[in-house]
């Protein structure tokens, strides 16, 4: 694949803080997982939920939230219908539902058949599902009628499907690294119709959701991993390459995290991380000096990073948590935090939460110093990844949807 300079300097910005009204796709505005929402408890009881429903259907995917409508993907087992609800933000009631008809498929024990969180600029919902013959993204509107529908081929993976699509000045980018022909595609969000396409050489199927990065004159750099490719900069227009490191060494799961002129990228195997590359996003080349750090101990496989100022926070599948510097890879403190955890963390407040396997929501300090703030069972395993906004906390399990409210 051709290489480019990068013709573009970003700014060297204090990590963003994202407002706590909307929660766009995965992991929040640009896949940070950072949200400035107060109010939010580090412990509660069950009395204190605003309201929690059933769910009668199987899905890993975030809640994605946009002024007072929730939106969430189900499916039955065996993956042959697939479901996009519209629910009540406020009080948790259906609005309505639509499905799509699938073939049934593989997945891993730990993926659902709807793991891939939808995402939204406020106008349409955009939702990706998958089976081995069909790779299907749809554009709903707020009402639930389908404006269109796009099948980018078959799916070919080892564990199912798990990407979340972007959306962006128009475009809603679709990241399709998988065992069969791969690509990063751009549809345009209101017809479908590609703008543009790039391949990718094909190897273990990633699930790591791209992330965007602005740049100076308005070009926003899309950031992707993959074994395959490595870290990847995309111009977010064209689809042009900025610079790209050399593949990654095993399978990438987490999406990349980004923040104060630091990219970071995870990959593993069996349940663990295993090897950590952060790298320097406003270096001119593809040399090796673009690296900052490489890290093979005590990493994340399948939850994603938080970057917080110079901060960065590793919670690992088997609860070994570790907080470095963003930019050397030193390390501030190591702590093992009970549980298993699939779950991503994200940062409310300045305080770090995530939900382990068997579904109990743990509060941490985001600082260099550790502080356990609390921990609370939600009574039902999840892995799920919270979501703030709308003045609530979102809390997913495999059966049920909670809603805790801000205090004001």
């Amino acid at each position: 694949m051709p290489r480019f300079p990068l013709t573009f300097i970003l700014c060297m910005c204090v990590t963003p803080v994202i407002q706590a009204d909307n929660w766009p796709r995965f992991r929040g505005e640009n896949g940070l997982g950072i949200s400035d929402q107060t109010g939010i408890p580090s412990e509660w009881d069950n009395d204190d939920y605003a309201w929690v429903i059933e769910l009668d259907k199987l899905g890993h995917s975030q809640p994605m939230v946009w002024d007072k409508a929730l939106f969430l993907t189900t499916a039955t087992e065996g993956g042959t219908q697939r479901f996009l609800h519209r629910l009540n933000a406020d009080t948790g009631e259906t609005v309505w539902t639509v499905s799509q008809e699938f073939e049934t498929s593989h997945k891993h024990l730990k993926n659902s058949w709807a793991s891939s969180t939808p995402a939204t600029e406020g106008k349409r919902v955009y939702v990706i599902f998958a089976d081995e013959q069909s790779h299907i993204v749809t554009a709903y509107s707020f009402d639930g009628e389908k404006i269109w529908s796009r099948n980018l081929g078959g799916f070919e993976s080892q564990h199912g499907q798990g990407v979340s699509p972007v959306v962006a000045e128009g475009l809603v980018i679709v990241s399709n690294d998988q065992r069969g022909v791969s690509s990063i595609t751009a549809l345009n969000s209101e017809t479908g119709e590609d703008v543009w396409s790039v391949d990718r050489p094909s190897g273990a199927t990633s699930y790591s959701t791209p992330v965007l990065l602005p740049g100076d004159g308005g070009r926003t750099q899309v950031i992707c991993v993959s074994e395959a490719s490595g870290i990847a900069s995309l111009d977010l227009k064209t689809g042009r390459l900025n610079w790209q490191t050399e593949p990654l060494p095993m399978r990438t799961v987490a999406g990349p995290a980004i923040g104060n002129g630091v990219v970071v990228a995870t990959c593993g195997q069996g349940g663990n991380g295993k090897y950590l590359l952060a790298v320097n996003p406003r270096e001119q080349t593809d040399s090796p000096s673009r690296t900052l750090f490489e890290r093979t101990k005590q990493l994340p496989y399948v939850p994603t990073c938080v970057v917080l100022d110079n901060l960065l926070f590793l919670w690992g599948d088997a609860g070994i948590l570790n907080c470095i510097d963003a930019y050397t890879g030193r390390e501030y403190w190591t702590k093992r935090i009970t549980g298993a955890f699939s779950s991503s963390p994200v940062c409310i407040d300045g305080r770090l939460f995530c939900v382990s396997e068997t579904g109990e929501v743990v509060v941490i300090r985001a600082s260099d110093e550790f502080e356990l703030l609390g921990r609370v069972k939600l009574g039902d395993r999840s892995h799920t990844t919270p979501v703030v906004a709308n003045g609530h906390l979102y809390l997913r399990t495999f059966g049920r949807l909670f809603a805790l409210k801000a205090a004001q």
